[in-house]
């Protein structure tokens, strides 16, 4: 899919996630909302990953840093 259309569907997501995150509390739900974002890459696909420039690999790791965040604040406010 090289159409900008990947990049509505992150974008999507990613309010999707913080809607959930800050609204409804609902972490897990957040996670899987952020993580479903990353498989829309909004950045050229056909590029290779050691081809891509430091900023957009940057923005990548962070988004994923940001899923694993929200799993881990979710499990650990209904561990009870």
């Amino acid at each position: 899919m090289k159409t900008p259309f990947n990049k509505f569907l992150y974008v999507g997501f990613l309010l999707l996630g913080l809607f959930q995150a800050f609204f409804s509390k609902d972490y897990i739900q957040a996670a899987s909302s952020f993580g479903i974002g990353l498989a829309f890459d909004p950045f050229d696909t056909e590029q290779k990953w050691n081809d891509r420039p430091t900023w957009q690999k940057a923005v990548l790791i962070i988004h994923l840093a940001l899923v694993a965040a929200m799993f881990g604040l979710g499990i650990g406010l209904n561990d009870k």
